[in-house]
């Protein structure tokens, strides 16, 4: 079943007049994880935005669940490179942000963000604020408010980018053993990365975009089973095909 449907979808600056993508499609099935990766400045970010309803294409349009998106849905959580979370919020007030256009009251908002302040090993912390978290911690956050109101699909926006290397680890292990879960709601996830090593190890396909104006150059479908062995041979193989289409 497709999730999200991506198709014929242009977008360029108004003020610049820029293009800054030509005809992208692809879509996300149910229980996929997907990828998007490109060279600097091809428009992966806008992309995300695009799809997750935050600013509309100039061309073309997305689906999801079979409706066309044409403002932010319930239905999509977003995670951000940067965290944006907010300062003068607690984190457990940061993650009921997450179900702040729901129509439910304050006990079940609470038993929902102490829950996944818990499942992400952050009990005890609600009361205290981001800046007294870790990079990882505030990532956690992050991700707890996105599927706070029980999404379908995971939108990620280069999540890993701003931590160090265990720390990303750890999480990646996190996103998947999520997506594996039949105690929470995400069923598919499409991530934005610049790491090639990051999206073999993660994804089902990767989505190479071309140079701005961009268009899909490439979708690798990787079939192996998570976790992966980044020393394989054929996982060295899959990096090199990605690297040699985003240096070309």
């Amino acid at each position: 079943m497709k999730m999200v449907s991506i198709e014929h979808v242009s977008f360029s600056f108004e003020d610049s007049g820029i293009e800054v993508m030509d005809d992208v499609s692809f879509y996300v099935n149910e229980g996929e994880f997907v990828s998007i990766i490109g060279p600097s400045g091809c428009g992966k970010s806008t992309l995300l935005r695009i799809i997750a309803g935050l600013i509309p294409p100039k061309k073309g349009s997305v689906h999801y669940s079979g409706k066309k998106v044409d403002g932010p849905s319930h239905g999509m959580g977003f995670v951000f490179q940067d965290f944006a979370l907010m300062p003068w919020l607690t984190n457990l007030e940061n993650i009921k942000v997450g179900l702040s256009l729901t129509d439910m009251g304050e006990d079940k908002k609470n038993e929902i963000a102490v829950g996944l302040l818990n499942k992400f090993g952050l009990g005890g912390l609600g009361k205290q604020y981001p800046n007294s978290l870790s990079g990882g911690m505030k990532q956690r956050v992050g991700i707890a408010r996105a599927i706070a109101a029980a999404p379908d699909v995971l939108l990620m926006d280069e999540p890993f980018s701003a931590l160090d290397e265990l720390t990303a680890e750890t999480l990646r292990s996190d996103i998947v053993f999520m997506l594996e879960s039949k105690d929470i709601s995400v069923k598919s996830v499409i991530m934005v990365t610049h790491n090639v090593e990051e999206a073999v190890e993660l994804s089902d396909r990767v989505i190479v975009l071309s140079k701005k104006p961009s268009c899909v150059k490439r979708i690798e479908v990787i079939k192996h089973k998570r976790p992966r062995d980044r020393k394989a041979g054929w996982f060295g193989k899959v990096e090199d095909d990605i690297y040699a289409d985003l240096t070309d």
